[in-house]
C-alpha cells in the first residue's frame, strides 16, 4: 500500500511516507514498516508550510490513476453506522503515487526503449496471476525493457483458457501505466525471429539489484527475456518508488474487463439494496483442506476422504508436513470451518439480519456444510444467487472470470471477511485499506481457538474474550502485522 499521513496539531504538521507490498500489508518486515512511518523530526520556521506532493483532487487522481472517485474515499463513512458496521478511523492516510524526480527522469528512456522485451508466463489461479502481473510490471521497469501482454497459462485444475484480455481491461492497462512501463501486445518483427533467453529458476524474494545483476546484460544482449512462475519471487521489501508502481498496477491499472466490472457493479447494487453488507471468503472446497493437512470435521467419513487423498497426493501437501492435524489447527494454521466461522461473527456483534455475501467454490460436502452459518444468518447469498437467469452462463466454464465476480462484490462491501488467508483473501485486504480503509476482520485463529473448544465458557465471557482479540484487527491502521495463516 502507497499511502501519506498528515498528523495535525496546534503549531505543526508531520508527515509519513508509506509504501507497502500490493499483495498484503503483513508481508512488509516490522522494521522496514516502523521506519516508514516514523519519518523524522525536522524543524520548521515559523509560519511555513510543508508541501504535500499528493495535493491533488480526488477528480484529478481518478483521472490519473483510474480509480473512481468512491474508490478513493477514504473515511468518507466514518461515524455513519454503529455497531458492527462501523468502520475503523484512518488516520488520515490516503492513496499517494508521488513518485521521485529521479523515476520520473528515468521514465523518459524507459518508455522510449525499442531494444528491451520482457516475456512473462503467470500461473495459477485469477488472484495469483495478478499477483504475478504486478511484479512482471515491476521488474520489466527495473531492467528498463517493454512488457509484452503477459501469457496466462491454462489452469490445470480448472481447465480454464481466458487470456489476458478476456478477465482485465488492456487500453486502461496500457494507458495508466504508459508513463512508467510500455506495454505492447506482442513483439514487433525486429525481435519476432529472436530465441528468447528463458529463465526458470529465479530465487524466492530477489532484490531490483539480483535481477539486474542476473537479467540485464542477457537481455541487452538477446533483447527478449521468458520469465515464468513469477510468484513470491520478488521481494516483498523495494525501494518507495517501485513498492508505488506496485500500487499503481495492482489498484489502478488492473481494472477487470468492462463486461466483468458491469455484472459485478449490479451484483454489488442487489446486495447493497437492503442495506450494508457483509461479505466472507470461504475456503471450504475438498483440493484446500488437501493441501493444508487439516480435516473439515464434517464427518468421519469426509475426514477419511481427505486423509486418503492426502496419502495418494503427497505432493499437494502445501503446509508442514511434520505437524498433526491438531497442530496445525491449534497454530493457526487451518481454515474456519462453517460452525467457526459463525461463532465469530456473532461474537463480534454480525446482527442476525445481516445481509452476508460469500465468494468460493461449493464446500466439500455441498451446501449442506453452509448450514451452521444460514440458520445464524438466512440472508445468505452467492453470485448464482443474485444473478439473473443468463447473466452468469457465458463465464459457466471460465473461473477466472468468476473469481473476478467474488472480488469485485467482496471488495466493495462494508465488512469483509477470509475464512483463510489465500490470495483472494490477502489481495482484497490490500485494495480496501488503500481505497479507504474500509472494515476488514483478520481471524486471530491461533489465540481464539482455544477458546471455542472450552464448551463451559458463558456466551456473554466468549463474547467479549474474542472481541477483545480482535481489537487491534478489524481493519483499522494498525495495519495487521500477525499473519493470519493461509496458503
Amino acid at each position: 500500500m502507497c499511502e501519506m499521513a498528515v498528523s495535525k496539531s496546534n503549531k505543526k504538521k508531520h508527515q509519513s511516507y508509506i509504501s507497502v507490498p500490493s499483495q498484503i500489508i503483513n508481508s512488509i518486515s516490522q522494521s522496514h514498516l516502523e521506519s516508514l512511518l516514523h519519518s523524522p523530526k525536522k524543524k520548521q520556521s515559523h509560519g511555513s508550510k510543508l508541501r504535500n506532493p499528493c495535493s491533488v483532487s480526488q477528480e484529478k487522481a481518478s483521472l490519473a490513476t483510474g480509480l473512481s472517485s468512491s474508490e478513493l474515499n477514504v473515511g468518507g463513512r466514518r461515524g455513519e453506522k454503529a455497531g458492527f458496521w462501523a468502520q475503523p478511523d484512518g488516520m488520515g492516510y490516503k492513496p499517494c503515487l508521488d513518485f521521485s524526480p529521479r523515476y520520473r527522469t528515468e521514465s523518459d528512456d524507459i518508455v522510449k526503449d525499442r531494444s528491451k522485451y520482457l516475456l512473462v508466463v503467470v500461473s495459477g489461479g485469477m488472484n495469483q496471476q495478478r499477483n504475478q502481473i504486478v511484479d512482471a510490471v515491476v521488474i520489466a521497469r527495473i531492467l528498463g525493457a517493454a512488457l509484452v501482454v503477459p501469457i496466462l497459462q491454462v489452469n490445470v485444475i480448472w481447465g480454464d483458457e481466458s487470456e489476458f484480455s478476456d478477465i482485465f481491461d488492456l487500453d486502461h492497462f496500457k494507458n495508466v501505466l504508459a508513463n512508467d512501463v510500455r506495454i505492447v501486445s506482442s513483439l514487433p518483427s525486429t525481435h519476432l525471429m529472436t530465441r528468447p533467453v528463458e529463465e526458470k529458476r529465479t530465487p524466492l524474494h530477489v532484490s531490483p539489484e539480483w535481477i539486474r545483476s542476473r537479467y540485464l546484460r542477457r537481455i541487452k544482449r538477446d533483447g527478449v527475456l521468458l520469465l515464468r512462475g513469477l510468484d513470491s519471487r520478488l521481494s516483498k521489501d523495494l525501494p518507495s518508488d517501485l513498492q508505488k508502481l506496485r500500487c499503481k498496477v495492482a489498484f489502478h491499472a488492473l481494472r477487470f474487463a468492462p463486461h466483468i466490472q458491469e455484472l459485478g457493479d449490479k451484483l454489488t447494487e442487489r446486495m447493497r439494496s437492503k442495506g450494508p453488507y457483509l461479505a466472507l471468503h470461504l475456503r471450504m472446497e475438498k483440493d484446500v483442506w488437501v493441501r493444508t493437512g487439516c480435516l473439515p470435521g464434517l464427518t468421519p467419513d469426509y475426514d477419511e476422504m481427505i486423509n486418503n487423498e492426502r496419502k495418494t497426493r503427497p505432493k499437494l501437501l502445501t503446509s508442514r508436513s511434520n505437524m498433526t492435524y491438531h497442530e496445525r489447527k491449534l497454530a493457526g494454521l487451518c481454515p474456519l470451518n462453517t460452525l467457526e466461522v459463525a461463532r465469530l461473527l456473532k461474537a463480534l456483534g454480525a446482527p442476525k439480519s445481516a445481509r452476508v455475501y460469500w465468494a468460493g467454490g461449493i464446500p466439500l460436502g455441498g451446501k449442506e456444510t453452509l448450514l451452521p452459518l444460514t440458520r445464524e444468518f438466512p440472508h445468505f447469498y452467492n453470485k448464482e444467487d443474485l444473478a439473473l437467469p443468463g447473466e452468469l452462463e457465458p463465464f459457466a466454464q471460465k473461473a477466472s472470470i468468476m473469481a473476478a465476480i467474488d472480488y469485485i462484490v467482496s471488495e466493495r462491501s462494508d465488512v469483509f471477511m477470509a475464512s483463510h488467508g489465500g490470495n483472494m483473501g490477502h489481495a482484497i485486504q490490500g485494495h480496501r485499506a488503500y481505497a479507504g480503509h474500509k472494515k476488514t476482520i483478520i481471524p486471530n485463529k491461533r489465540q481464539m481457538l482455544t477458546y471455542f473448544m472450552n464448551s463451559s465458557l458463558p456466551d456473554a465471557e466468549f463474547n467479549n474474550i474474542i472481541l477483545d482479540l480482535h481489537r487491534d484487527s478489524l481493519g483499522s491502521q494498525s495495519f495487521g502485522l500477525a499473519k493470519s495463516g493461509g496458503t
